[in-house]
């Protein structure tokens, strides 16, 4: 006979997550004796953020996905407000206002949330569309794409101008990745991917050939951030260099933990992976290496298994930046793409992108609540 487990979730998803945790706790620990007085409690601080986070995940069990997605353009807005308020009210911290400040917890980076609400708001969108027209024409689909683009086009713009780049590439990864999930025909794919090889054409034309209308048009913080990528190859930066001495150093079983050999700014956030490795050394890098394909398989499993459209096109999405920003931490770590602010899901400290993937989480828990919710 059958009975209905309210929730329950799969080991696939569970196992994973907790060796996440504890890379994560063993790894920011290890960054203690490198950094200053005011950072040496941060393991305790992710451990907080990772209860916070489990209890967070399973509320969202408790109200559903259907909940979010019925909600999901309250949850935008929500998400659109946050983002005007921290421009004038956030927190400045390296010429970039992303934060609010939070009263005994710390800061709050409301577009890591919005990286949420940009799933849920487009899953609800795209399965609506696809309700609506089983066979779209041209002009169907074109004022779908129109819709999509606004969608899309606020967020980025309003975490553009705090500057944070790295949040604006991830909501585009989110769009092209449930876009192409959602069965949108593949001319408009080629059509965008022509657009964007033309305006970059343009776009690195005025900035290699005219600077200085280049400032004039996208300002001068923009043009250091450009400064900045396009000559990372070629650069000594302190940063790069000594993670790679910390990873190259390390050998096949690494220096031990807690004896990260060098410091480098960001240890703790952007370069985590760099002291994991080097406290871990190959075997380390590996296993981790190897629980991020598997926990990213077992997600594309969920995905081309569920009956739910709604649910598979949040999880592709999920998928989508999961993938992007392990691929981009790792490779900036170890040099093979350009330096920027992009954190190693479930690994790296912060309370806000730690939270926003635990949220994630909740919505994963429950696709694989569904697939258990049934047993003998």
């Amino acid at each position: 006979m059958k009975h209905i487990s309210k929730y329950k979730v799969e080991l696939s998803v569970i196992i994973p997550i907790i060796l996440f945790f504890i890379i994560s706790i063993i790894s920011i620990y290890s960054t203690k004796r490198l950094l200053s007085i005011e950072y040496q409690n941060l393991w305790i601080k992710q451990i907080i953020w990772y209860i916070i986070g489990f209890i967070l995940a399973y509320s969202t069990m408790h109200v559903g996905n259907k909940f979010l997605y019925n909600n999901a353009y309250i949850l935008y807005i929500i998400g659109i407000i946050l983002l005007v308020l921290v421009l004038p009210f956030g927190v400045t911290v390296n010429n970039a206002t992303c934060w609010f400040k939070i009263p005994f917890i710390g800061t709050i980076q409301p577009s890591e949330f919005m990286k949420i609400f940009l799933i849920i708001t487009l899953s609800r969108t795209i399965n609506d569309f696809n309700d609506t027209y089983k066979n779209p024409d041209v002009i169907d689909e074109l004022k779908f794409i129109i819709k999509i683009l606004v969608i899309v086009f606020i967020p980025s713009i309003l975490t553009f101008i705090e500057p944070d780049t790295g949040a604006v590439i991830m909501y585009l990864i989110i769009t092209f990745t449930m876009l192409f999930i959602g069965g949108l025909r593949k001319r408009w794919f080629v059509l965008t991917l022509a657009i964007i090889i033309i305006f970059l054409g343009l776009f690195l034309g005025i900035y290699y050939l005219n600077q200085d209308l280049f400032i004039d048009i996208f300002g001068t913080s923009f043009f250091y951030r450009m400064d900045r990528i396009t000559n990372w190859s070629s650069s000594d930066g302190l940063q790069l260099k000594n993670s790679l001495i910390a990873i190259g150093s390390s050998g096949t079983t690494g220096h031990g933990i807690n004896k990260t050999p060098i410091y480098f700014p960001e240890m703790q956030t952007d370069f985590i992976f760099a002291v994991f490795a080097s406290n871990t050394g190959l075997i380390g890098s590996l296993s981790l290496i190897i629980t991020i394909i598997f926990f990213d398989l077992t997600l594309i499993s969920y995905a081309s298994k569920s009956l739910n459209y709604n649910d598979k096109y949040a999880i592709s999405g999920i998928i989508g930046v999961l993938l992007f920003q392990q691929v981009y931490n790792i490779s900036m770590t170890i040099g093979l793409l350009p330096i920027m602010g992009i954190t190693l899901p479930f690994i790296s400290y912060g309370g806000s992108s730690l939270l926003s993937y635990m949220l994630l989480l909740g919505i994963i828990f429950n696709i694989s609540n569904d697939n258990l919710r049934y047993t003998n």
